[in-house]
């Protein structure tokens, strides 16, 4: 059987012929042909196999035939991890080097604008994970309208990262008629209900029975302790024989610390996990397949979608508690029908795991028995209160990850202490006396300071220093003359209020004296009508006599605060001022106070 027989055109034969591909693998000979002639097709075949070309060929060979305007998004290719979506996307340009056909892949842990920008330049083919195209999705970025092929690849990895909900939201937006193609290695209840109602009149394509390994991979089983297994793996990757390794760990913590170890020993490694960014694992992962790095370590985050040529060995440092799982990761090795090896290192605690692993696979794995660390701990392992068995190396992830903590919460108080935290009451050293400011320092250096100081001026702590500088230093005999002079009422002993003060004449004032207020009808009448002119009664006139001829001319303006102050029969008001004429005294001067009116006299200058 040969690609040509297959029936895809001249520019996709080429592009593989330069990448030395001969004949077709299994599920390329039995998926391609249907594919290419729009039937859905339901893909169940393990990694490694080929079905990534099994399902890129005929994309890229129908989207030529039935060009569209505008590059609309007309294929979507949906997948579980960033490293597959980007292995995916590589195969696209590859196979499709020589058609006018545009891919792009998105996927999180980066930024977006520069997958936005792909997008608005238009794209054919877009390879996805569930998370960023949901995202770009409901930003108006991504239009699936024009759908024609949709793959759901590893859809039984979507279903243990927890991404089938998402899928089901996601298949919403997608037209009802479109061809489908879906692969899985396992086919779990979920992952079949999820074909029934997804796939019309699906062609079945089966590669080898579901979840086998392949057969060409030697499997190694080591019996090690905990203590011993960075020792052993050490050994074992220096060894000739091993050309690259790729070793997979149970926690985070774990890959970190095994590739640590592995420097230490002189074998270059990296490690690469959920918690590595997206810029990291693809460099991790680039210099792995560059040769740089002779090992990487790995979570099972990378059990799947990486796909590195010859790769020589598979490391399990810790056995999964899934069997499938064991089936992922040792496909990672054997790619295409190539050999490979894949060893696993097994500890007391975790024969357990071991017993389905070997029931998945229908035959006991290999054992090595003459290794320099052979298995002398055999305790049982610890359980927990439902009888679960306590992974040491989850509780060495956990004690791990509390110590970090702390220590971030220790920077943090360093860095900035809590708002309302209590100052601490321990005696706390005298702080050392801050140096001037400079506008301080200038002012001192200044030539007027230095005038001061030579004068004797000393600046004064306290207020009352100050008012006493202020304060005019007077002999009692001065201070006696000033007050006689000016009658300051401040110059003598006597204390008066400020508004005594302000009403306070100057020299030479007389005080006038203001009348009686007027009692009776009259008085009242005058203070409902204060417009009025008030004229004094006949009978005042007739009394007064000689000192009512006397009255100065300046009683119409006495008249005029009368009434602007509402002065009749009543009492004043709170804003009044009076006028006194002539010599007649107030009856508050006929006893000695210390709150003496005074007023103003208009007569005077």
């Amino acid at each position: 059987m040969t690609f040509e027989s297959l029936g895809l055109c001249p520019p996709i034969l080429s592009a593989l012929a330069a990448l030395d591909y001969k004949a077709p693998s299994p599920i390329q000979e039995k998926a391609i042909p249907p594919a290419l002639a729009g039937r859905d097709v339901l893909g169940c075949a393990q990694t490694g196999t080929g079905k990534t070309c099994a399902f890129a060929a005929p994309i890229l060979q129908r989207l030529n035939d039935h060009p569209a305007k505008g590059r609309p998004v007309r294929a979507l290719i949906l997948t579980p991890t960033r490293e597959l979506a980007l292995q995916i996307q590589e195969s696209f340009e590859a196979y499709g080097r020589n058609l006018p056909l545009r891919s792009a892949v998105i996927f999180g842990g980066v930024g977006q604008q520069p997958q936005v920008d792909k997008l608005k330049a238009g794209v054919d083919i877009l390879v996805a994970t569930p998370g960023r195209l949901e995202d770009l999705h409901n930003q108006g970025f991504i239009h699936v309208e024009k759908l024609e092929i949709f793959v759901l690849d590893e859809a039984d990895r979507m279903l243990d990262m927890g991404f089938i909900h998402d899928v089901k939201k996601i298949l919403t937006w997608l037209p009802k008629k479109k061809q489908t193609l879906f692969f899985s290695a396992t086919m779990p209840p979920e992952v079949q209900g999820l074909v029934d109602s997804l796939l019309t009149d699906p062609v079945k394509v089966a590669v080898d029975p579901v979840s086998s390994p392949v057969e060409v991979i030697d499997q190694r089983l080591y019996y090690v302790d905990r203590s011993n297994k960075s020792k052993l793996l050490a050994s074992l990757i220096q060894r000739p024989g091993v050309k690259n390794a790729l070793i997979f760990t149970r926690t985070k913590h774990g890959a970190n610390k095994v590739a640590a170890d592995l420097l230490k020993s002189g074998v270059t490694s990296a490690a690469i996990h959920g918690n590595k960014s997206q810029t990291a694992r693809q460099q991790a992962l680039a210099d792995f397949k560059a040769g740089r790095v002779k090992a990487l370590v790995a979570t099972d985050i990378a059990a799947r979608g990486i796909d590195i040529e010859e790769l020589s060995h598979v490391f399990n440092y810790n056995l999964p508690d899934v069997p499938e799982t064991y089936v992922h990761r040792i496909g990672r090795t054997g790619r295409a029908g190539k050999g490979g090896t894949a060893v696993s290192f097994c500890e007391f605690g975790e024969k357990e795991l071991l017993s389905p692993i070997e029931k998945l696979l229908k035959r006991p794995i290999p054992v090595v028995e003459d290794h320099p660390w052979p298995m002398e701990v055999f305790e049982a392992p610890k359980r927990d209160k439902h009888g679960k068995i306590v992974n040491p190396d989850d509780a060495e992830a956990r004690q791990a990850a509390r110590e970090r903590k702390k220590l971030r919460d220790a920077a943090k108080k360093e860095a900035a202490p809590a708002a309302g935290a209590k100052p601490s009451r321990a005696p706390a050293e005298k702080p050392a006396k801050p140096k001037a400011q400079p506008r301080q320092e200038k002012a001192a250096q200044s030539p007027a300071a230095g005038k001061r100081k030579a004068a004797g001026y000393k600046p004064s702590r306290t207020l009352d220093e100050a008012l006493s500088a202020m304060e005019p230093n007077y002999t009692p005999e001065e201070r006696a003359a000033q007050a006689q002079y000016y009658r300051d009422p401040l110059a003598g002993d006597t204390i008066m209020d400020a508004t005594a003060r302000l009403l306070a004449p100057r020299r030479g004032a007389k005080a006038p004296e203001p009348p009686r207020p007027q009692q009776g009808r009259e008085g009242e009448r005058r203070k409902k009508k204060p417009a009025q002119t008030q004229q004094p009664p006949r009978q005042a006139k007739a009394q007064s006599g000689q000192q009512a001829s006397q009255k100065p001319k300046a009683q119409p303006a006495a008249k005029d605060a009368r009434r602007r102050n509402g002065r009749g029969g009543g009492r004043r008001g709170p804003m009044e001022v009076t006028l006194r004429l002539g010599n007649q005294k107030d009856s508050t001067e006929r006893q000695d106070s210390l709150m003496k009116p005074y007023y103003f006299n208009p007569n005077e200058d």
